[in-house]
Order: C-alpha cells, then structure tokens, then sequence
C-alpha cells in the first residue's frame, strides 16, 4: 500500500515537469510479442524489390497476377512501388504529407490523403480506398504501408474480409519499443494477432535507424519492416532460424545494421 502511494506521488511530481512514466510488463507479456514474430521460412523464396537501402523489402516470390498495389505512405522515396509499376501492375500511392508523388510512371496514381480508421478532408480508409477504385472484385492485391505509426488503428479497423483481399503484406511497423508498456503491448498483441489469423510472418528486418531497447534481458527493435503472406499461398514452412536474410540491407549507410534475433 505504500509503495502504491509513492509510486503514484512519483507520478504526479515528473507529470509536473512534463515527464511521462510507463510501467513495464511482466516478462510474459513481451515473451509472447516476441513469440508472434517468428518468421516462416516457406516454399517461395524471397526477392527484393525496390533496390537496396530504405525503401526495398523483401516479399515472396509470388506477384504473378496481383491487380494492383495499394501503397499509403510515400513521402520522398518510392523505389519499391516504381519497380511494381514497372512489372505491369497498377499502383496507388497515398500521402498528405507530400503534395506528389516522388517518381512518375503510366502505371502509378497519387493522392493526397492520409490512410487511417476515420473519413474525412485528410483521411481515408483503407476499405473505402479500395473501394473508390474500379478493381476486378476477385483480384489479390498488395500492400505496402509505411505510415508512421497509423499502422495500428488501419489494420485494427479494417475488416477481416477487406484485408484477405490481400496476398502480400509489406508493412513498417513503428513504435514496437512500446510493447515493453501496458497501452502498448496491448494494442501491439491485438494487431499481430488479427493479421496473424490469415496471413504468417515470412520476413523480418528491423530499421537501423534507432537501436533496440532491452527490457527483462529481451531486445526490442523500435521501428521494423515486416513482411506476410496470406496463408492459403503455401503449404510447407519451417522456423526462420537464421538472421539476417541474404537480401538484407541496411536502412541506412554508415550505420550499423541490426538483425532480428530468435529467442
């Protein structure tokens, strides 16, 4: 009772100053964050696409009739939907923050709208994008979404039905560092568990640009590019044991590179 009175007075003095205190989880609850994230290794082998450094991801070999690639989040660098683009497929490309897209192709499209769990002058969801496009209705599509931190609250509120229009999902997933809170690990869990219901994790490639965290002897990867596969699309997998892939580049020259590590 009286370390919950100090810890509650603590609280309130660095709230004064404009701190913000956050309680870590048990050990088990960023055990099993961690858990989830374990790569496949299956039947269809990795390529890159969209060159080295920032902005290329590896995705599985398996593009062949996908009708178009949604992609929200540009900003100044779209090397991985140019080389899509190139392949045949159309790509639609979103972003608030830019006023254009950062590179020109026959196949690309660009608007000026962020996507999230809302509609209005700045926003669209993911489900009414697709919506807004004239899409054959049986069509596979691609995802490749990098949107800051709004990962969370697009993949939480679309529907099941609207993400299994998906074969391949390449995804930068922000702010992981806060599975070590409550409010984090919570919301963290429950998206990996709703994507996880369809789709299996076939690679994992942290961003260097900013290193893990440790909290209870686990590391933890703040900012980290995640690819999946819907789970119709194979029928063998295996554990990833080995990190990092052959086709792994560094989100950043001149600093160090980090691998996922298997736990």
């Amino acid at each position: 009772m009286i370390n919950s009175i100090i810890s509650s007075y603590m609280i309130r003095i660095f709230g004064f100053f404009g701190l913000r205190v956050e309680k870590f989880v048990e050990k088990g609850k960023i055990q099993e964050y961690v858990n989830q994230l374990i790569p496949l290794t299956t039947e269809i082998e990795l390529i890159r696409i969209g060159g080295d450094g920032d902005g290329g991801y590896l995705v599985p070999n398996d593009l062949e009739n996908i009708v178009a690639l949604f992609s929200p989040g540009v900003a100044e660098t779209a090397t991985f939907e140019l080389e899509i683009a190139r392949r045949g497929v159309i790509s639609f490309l979103a972003d608030f923050s830019v006023d254009n897209s950062p590179c020109e192709h026959a196949n690309i499209q660009f608007e000026k709208v962020f996507i999230g769990s809302k509609k209005n002058e700045m926003y669209i969801t993911l489900a009414d994008w697709i919506k807004s496009k004239d899409l054959p209705d049986d069509g596979d599509l691609l995802l490749q979404m990098d949107i800051e931190g709004g990962e969370y609250e697009t993949i939480l509120s679309t529907s099941n039905e609207v993400l299994s229009r998906f074969r391949i999902l390449v995804i930068e997933f922000h702010y992981l560092d806060k599975a070590s809170t409550y409010f984090g690990n919570k919301v963290i869990i429950e998206t990996f568990t709703k994507l996880l219901e369809q789709f299996a994790v076939v690679h994992i490639h942290p961003n260097n640009c900013c290193p893990p965290i440790s909290v209870h002897g686990i590391e933890i990867h703040p900012c980290v590019e995640i690819t999946l596969l819907r789970r119709d699309r194979f029928e063998q997998s295996r554990p990833t044991m080995h990190f990092p892939h052959e086709l792994d580049w560094p989100n950043l020259e001149g600093r160090r590179d980090y691998q996922w590590n298997v736990i």
